[in-house]
This record gives C-alpha cells, structure tokens and sequence, in this order.
C-alpha cells in the first residue's frame, strides 16, 4: 500500500473478461470528497466540521450546495437532524440513530466527532483482526478520514475503499480512547447513509430452518424496520434498497451488506421529513463494548454496491467483489469435485468398513469426493447419537479400530470410475469445534470454557453447549485440536458445523470478541491447510454470510434438499451472495417436506451452485436412475466452471412457475441455462425466455438450432415441456460469431 497524490487511478481489469476502468478518489483541501468509477459516484463535504453526504449511485454533476450548519432552525431538530449525515453520532440534536453511540465515563452520550484531516492511498489496508475486502494498488484506493471528539479525547479513522470494476464502497471505522477513563461503545455502524425521501423498498433474506434465505420486498415507512439479531436462519446481513419500479434488471438497486458473522443490526429509518437513514453494524444489544484507555475499537466492513440494472446488476456487482476481492480460498475460482456425504444415507450407524463400503460404490458412479459426516470421534463419550461426543474430536476405537488414517488410506487409494482424467478419490471430514456436549471429556475438565451468564442455568440446545471462543485458551485448544486430526491423513475437505446459537452471554461485548476469536481461529487453519476445500455449515444456512466468505469458498444452504424448497432458497441466496458460493446436494428429497420430486429436477437444482454432490445411497437407486448418474455427474462437472467462474443472470424466478438461471462466460463465449417448470399447465402459453448479457450482434448456438443475439434478447426462447410437474432442462448457449 503506498501514499499517492489525489488524482485519478487507473484500474485494468481486462484479464477478467472486462474493459478497463477509470477509477478514483478526489479529495480537495477544503474538504471536497468524491470516490468515483464510470458506473457509480459517492460523494459528500465537510461543513464546520461535520461530514455532509452529497450523493451516492450513477454519477452525477457536483452540484452540492455548502451548509450553513450554524443557522437557526424552526422545530426541536437542530440543523444536524435536517441534514444527510455521513457519521452521524448522538446528543446533538439529530433525532435519528446515530451510526456512532458512545457513553463517556461522566455517564452522558453526547459526542461531537469534527473532521481534522485526511489521505488518500493506494490498495486498501487490512482491518486488525477482521475479514475485509482486499486487493493491489490497480483494484482498489482508500479514502482515510480523520476525525476527533476533542473534548471526550476519542480519535476515530473512517475508512472509504472503492473498487472501480464492482461498483463497489467499503467503509470502515477505528475508534482510539485516548483519555484516561473507559468509555462503551454502544452502537457501531459501519455503513451509514442518508437517503433522499422517495417511495423506496427494503428488500431482505428472511427465513427459517429449512426455509432460508427467502426473498421479502416492502415499502419503507415511516420509522424503524429491518433485520436486527445473530447472522442466522431468521434474518441475513443483508438489504437492498429499491425503487417501487426496479426489477431485476431495471430501475436502481443499492446493495448493502456487512462483512460479520455475529450478531447485527441493519436498522432503515425513514424520519418525518421523509428522508431515509440505511445503517448497518453490530446489534447494540450485543455490544456495549468497554474501550479502555490507549485501546482501538474496529468495526467490521460494511459494502455497498449501487446498480442501475435492477436487482440482477446489484447481485452481479456482489458475486464479483466477492469472488476475486474477499475470498482468499485457493478453491473460490476452482471447480469443485462431485461429493458424497455419508449423513442421511447412515447416519450415526456405520464403522470404517461401512464407510470404505460406501466409498467404493459412490466412486463408481463417478463422485470424486467421499465425507464422513457426524460420529466418528470419541473413546469415553462416544458420538452414537447426538447425546455425546462433541468436544473429544478422537477418533472412535470401536468404529475404527485400525485408527481413522488407515481408513482415509484405503478410502483415496479407490479409483474413481471415469471416461476421462483417472483419479483417486477424495476423504473429507464433518466437524464442529465450537460445540461441547455435557457428556465428554472436555466439559469434565473445563466446564468453566462454555458460554454462561454467572450462576445461570446453562441451557442445552441439541444436548449441546457453546464454547466461549472470545478465551485465548479456548480459540488455541480449537486451533491444535483440529490441527491434530486434518494432519492425521490426506484430508481434502472439511465440513465445519455450527448446530446452536449463542445463549446466555457472560456480557453483551462477548458477542463481538467470539467472533473475533473465531475469525482467529479460521485465519490460523486456512493458512496452514491452504489446500483443504472449506465448507461452513450452522444447521443448514444458519450463517452463511461474507465474514464466513472470507476463508472459505462455500456454504450449506440449508439442511432442506427437497427440489422445489431448495430452488427457492437458492435463488434468495444469490440476491447477495454468489452461486459458486453454494453447496448443494441431491438427498432421497423425502427427508423435510414429504415430497419426492424427478431425480433429474433435484439434480438440475443442485447445478445451480458451486458445490454440487449427494446425500443418500446411490445403490438404492432403482436400475434407470443409477444408469443416469455418471452421465449426471458429468453434466453438473460440465457445468459447474460456469456457475464458479461466470456471471450468473436470474431470468425469471419461481414465481414464474417457470424458473430460469442463466450462466455466462466472462469472456461471454460461452454459457448455460437452467431452466424448470414447477407445475404442468394445460393449454397456457408458455413465456419465452429473454436472454440478459449476450450481445445483441452475435449469432449463438443454443441447443443444435442458430439464433440471432437480438432474438434471444427481445423475443427469448421458447423451451417444450412435458405435462408434468417439476421438470427441468439444461442448455448450452454457445457464440458462433
């Protein structure tokens, strides 16, 4: 990272399949800030002191007018409270919530933060502790405001990243306490802006156990709504902020999203001016952070991204900045290997020669990848059911009893049975080192490591408790435990589970250092296995979010594998997130909902993310369906560099009844379309598909038969489907000139 004069920076994405960009950061000495590319600008001021936001999204004349923030106003708000504030803090007559919430140690809240300087640099500098965008000095630059409460002595950083090529803001902030008593820190945004009063929507990923990540749209109103609590089933650290006109590939669409794990707040506020104040940080409830003399408090990173292409284009901008700007996974740009876990085809029953058994007739089929799921650890506290177990991560001598490294051995020394680039098959392991069940040898010599709230009962939730990760002793006994079992043998993949959330905290800031504390733990085991294919998992898609992007390329979606719950849940999930991120299986499809869907829908549902694999035992097939899966396999194989490498285009979602995924090249040769009908219908014209990212002038080979780029754009294609529910086709639509 170097120091560079505030001119423009020149960013050359063109290996990536894109044109160069003109990014860059203006910054003037009386305090004129602009950080612009060719598709966004973000721009705001300095007015006696405070920052004033101008405008963020297309780019714009800089037409702002200075404010007179000293002029009398009429009503209670002070000038502060009519004005969009770029960190709005609390106490001085702004009557909305404050991005920034301190308490002092003379017990009042009020803080005045003014601006005191700035810099602007090169690249982007790494938050201490903390997932967070990255990039060279040709990605992205950085905007560091520096701001002071001089009469609280409280220094604050605010950091402004743009990522010219994604349309991307990052923000940030430091906060050093430079007296000489404690304050708390309660409430921390990272990402606050105010909004021009218009008739917007909030668009959100609620859910459930299995039901996550399902679409939610409304009118803003007048007061607080949004999404407040831990990053899990219920809410995703996530929103847009549309327009009642866009759609999902018109109109304008801001995307915000929180780099975090933990529990958050994204809080929309429309005041009675009709203004609104979009802020997204930590959950006050869980913070109530104590900064101690001469410590530094940081935020997490939160990211906006703005798009005039609707939803799709706000999507497309996420899926990139975090492909190549926030994952550092060797594997997040690398096809993934067909895998088959062992979970709902045995269970907790099965021992070494079951699982070599089931190795050898799934690595005839064609499945690259074997994992062993739940139960295969613990001597005094065996993991048979889920009583027990968690914590003792030690191999099971009864079920192995010439050790797990022999079974790994003999398990990826099987040759995979197929036409083409012979290989050995894979071992891959389920774990959940957070957790600790009561009955194991790690709660009976230290019950004081789980989380607790004083001489409260510690509740059990799966029979399970949480370990209290913000403990260095804690965060290093993970590290070495699980340093122990991957260097065992040839383990490829890890699927790393979370199966309860965070009760009784021993204090609301525990919350943030957990996380932390995890984020150590993560940093550390990435690193030294660098090869091994990370999966994060918390009861399905529990926390599926960017904090966890960071250091590993893919997440369970949600323990629902039925086809139709599972297409739902996946279109909702790459509104944020991208489809390579994604894994997603073929099971029975019986398991949740009682429904049992055609074996080539589950599977084309299933090639929608970047993880495609199995959950049952494919000999258990009737004689047909076990003849199609080689030839399935090779298909979703085919596929899966697109869906993992290429823009991904939602060309009509499942309300449609007739759901299409479309996936492009980024050299825009080549790409595929998932296409599905949910319900037959009798004597209904059919909606053809229009196209979205192909140009207009090319000729392209879709399925055998030559079609203009102009027709699939304007008029689409029309697909023939049988009079049956839950079909789907895959095809390839290839540039022919």
């Amino acid at each position: 990272m170097t120091v560079v004069t505030p001119t423009d920076i020149k960013t050359d994405n063109s290996a990536n399949g894109t044109a160069a960009f003109l990014g860059s950061i203006r910054a003037t000495k009386d305090g004129i800030f602009s950080l612009h590319s060719t598709g966004i600008q973000y721009r705001f001021h300095v007015s006696d002191g405070e920052l004033v936001h101008d405008h963020f999204g297309a780019p714009a004349p800089a037409r702002h007018q200075p404010v007179d923030l000293s002029a009398d106003r009429e009503g209670w708000a002070l000038m502060l409270g009519d004005v969009s504030r770029e960190w709005p803090d609390a106490g001085r007559g702004d009557f909305r919530l404050p991005a920034i919430h301190v308490q002092h140690a003379a017990g009042h809240c009020v803080s005045a933060f003014k601006y005191v300087g700035h810099e602007v640099v090169a690249g982007k500098p790494a938050i201490p502790g903390l997932p967070s965008t990255w990039g060279s000095d040709h990605d992205v630059s950085t905007l560091l405001i520096h701001m002071a409460d001089t009469e609280a002595d409280l220094v604050a950083q605010l950091r402004y990243s743009i990522f010219p090529a994604t349309n991307a803001i990052t923000r940030s902030f430091s906060i050093t306490n430079n007296s000489q008593q404690t304050v708390q820190i309660q409430r921390a945004a990272s990402f606050s802006i105010d909004l021009l009063g218009t008739q917007w929507e909030l668009v959100q990923l609620t859910g459930e156990w299995g039901r996550e990540m399902r679409q939610s749209r409304h009118p803003v109103h007048l007061g607080v709504q949004g999404s407040t609590g831990y990053a899990g089933h219920h809410f995703n650290p996530f929103v847009a902020m549309v327009s009642p006109e866009t759609t999902e590939h018109h109109g304008p669409a801001y995307g915000f999203s929180l780099v975090w794990s933990g529990s958050f707040s994204f809080e929309v506020e429309q005041h009675s001016t009709n203004r609104v104040r979009v802020l997204a940080g930590l959950n006050p409830l869980h913070l109530s952070y104590p900064l101690a003399p001469g410590e530094t408090f940081h935020s997490p990173e939160g990211v906006a991204v703005y798009s005039a292409n609707g939803l799709g284009g706000m999507s497309r901008h996420l899926h990139r900045l975090y492909r190549d700007h926030l994952c550092r996974s060797r594997w997040v740009h690398e096809p993934r290997p067909t895998l088959m876990n062992i979970w709902e085809g045995m269970y907790f029953d099965f021992e070494a020669k079951d699982v070599y058994a089931r190795a050898q007739s799934a690595a005839g089929f064609g499945v690259k990848l074997l994992v062993m799921d739940d139960g295969w650890f613990g001597v005094r506290y065996p993991r048979v059911n889920e009583d027990a177990g968690l914590g003792d991560w030690v191999p099971n001598p009864a079920r192995f009893p010439e050790g797990l490294p022999k079974l790994i051995a003999d398990v990826t020394a099987i040759d995979v049975t197929t036409e083409s680039n012979p290989t050995k098959l894979k071992f891959g392991l389920w774990i959940e080192p957070e957790m600790v069940n009561p009955a194991s040898e790690l709660y009976e010599a230290h019950p004081d490591w789980v989380l607790h709230a004083a001489n409260r009962p510690r509740t059990l939730r799966r029979k399970q408790l949480v370990l209290d990760l913000s403990k260095v002793q804690v965060q290093d006994h993970i590290i070495s435990t699980v340093e122990a079992v991957l260097s065992s043998g040839d383990i490829s993949y890890v699927k790393w589970d979370n199966n309860r959330a965070m009760h009784e905290l021993p204090s609301p800031a525990t919350a943030y250092r957990y996380i932390l504390g995890l984020y150590r733990v993560l940093d550390v085991l990435t690193n030294k296995f660098p090869d091994v294919l990370f999966e994060g998992c918390a009861s399905g898609g529990g926390r599926f979010d960017p904090g966890m992007f960071h250091y590993w390329p893919q997440n369970w979606v949600s323990d629902d594998t039925d086809g139709l719950e599972r297409l739902l849940s996946q279109w909702g999930c790459t509104l944020a997130y991208p489809a390579s991120a994604m894994g997603c299986h073929v099971s029975s499809g019986d398991h949740q909902v009682g429904r049992t869907t055609p074996l080539d829908f589950r599977a084309t549902v299933a090639m929608m993310g970047g993880s495609f694999g199995f959950e049952f035992d494919l000999a258990l097939l009737n004689e047909d369906d076990r003849a199609y899966i080689p030839a399935m396999i090779a298909l979703a194989e085919e596929v899966n560099p697109y869906v993992v490498g290429g823009d991904q285009f939602r060309l009509a979602d499942p309300a449609s009844n007739y759901p299409a995924v479309f996936y492009l090249a980024r050299d825009r040769s080549k790409g595929v379309l998932l296409a599905f009908q949910i319900h037959a219908r009798i004597r209904i014209d059919i909606p053809p598909i229009r196209f979205v990212g192909i140009d207009a002038a090319a000729l392209y080979d879709v399925g055998g038969k030559v079609h203009a780029g102009t027709e699939l754009l304007n008029f689409g294609l029309c697909l023939q489907w049988k009079v049956a529910d839950y079909q789907s086709q895959v095809v390839w639509v290839t540039r022919v000139t």
